[in-house]
């Protein structure tokens, strides 16, 4: 591989650029573990980096899959997007209940920092931002295709208090749940 090449390649491993994980595999000789080019595990000095063009390639000239970014497993971006798929996942399924970071990171066996973390790098949002966004969006649903009381509505997005709903619908939405009942049929 010529230097020019070289060099470029080993700028995407600089940047863990994920838009090339798939395409290439680097092994990383003084280790004799081969990564995805957005692996977060320490950056291999140039020296030590061999490239591939495929996992069986790697393979072959023996290395072994790295644990962190696991590249023999499938999916384009790795584990990282997989954790947040599975919190994503996690929270429309249990956004009515007291969901806590700590109760997502117990269910998917992960510290909640880690958890955070990694969905956040992922998303761009926190989960409780997320869990939010689908409770809210929710009770917009709710709102405008029921009758049902407010606090019932309130109590199945995963409200203990009728008020705090309102107190945070009112915040996330720009009016209350009464005035967007009201809109809301009017369309």
């Amino acid at each position: 591989m010529d230097d020019a090449l070289f060099q470029s390649v080993y700028e995407t491993i600089l940047q863990r650029d994920t838009r090339y994980d798939g395409r290439y595999y680097i092994g990383i000789t003084s280790t004799g573990i081969f990564c995805r080019p957005s692996c977060r595990s320490r950056i291999p000095k140039p020296e030590n980096v061999k490239i591939y063009g495929s996992i069986e390639e790697a393979l072959q000239a023996g290395f072994r899959a790295c644990k962190r970014c696991r590249p023999e497993q499938p999916g384009e971006h790795g584990p990282d997007a997989q954790i947040a798929h599975a919190v994503n996942e996690l929270i429309k399924r249990r956004y009515s209940e007291p969901l806590t970071l700590g109760d997502i990171g117990a269910e998917l066996k992960m510290s909640p920092y880690h958890l955070q973390r990694v969905f956040k790098r992922v998303t761009g949002t926190t989960p409780s931002k997320q869990l939010l966004q689908i409770r809210m969006d929710e009770a917009k649903r709710l709102l405008a295709a029921s009758e049902q009381p407010i606090t019932d509505i309130a109590a199945e997005v995963g409200f203990r208090s009728p008020s705090h709903f309102t107190s945070v619908f009112h915040k996330t939405v720009g009016c209350t749940p009464m005035e967007y009942r009201e809109t809301a049929g009017a369309r």
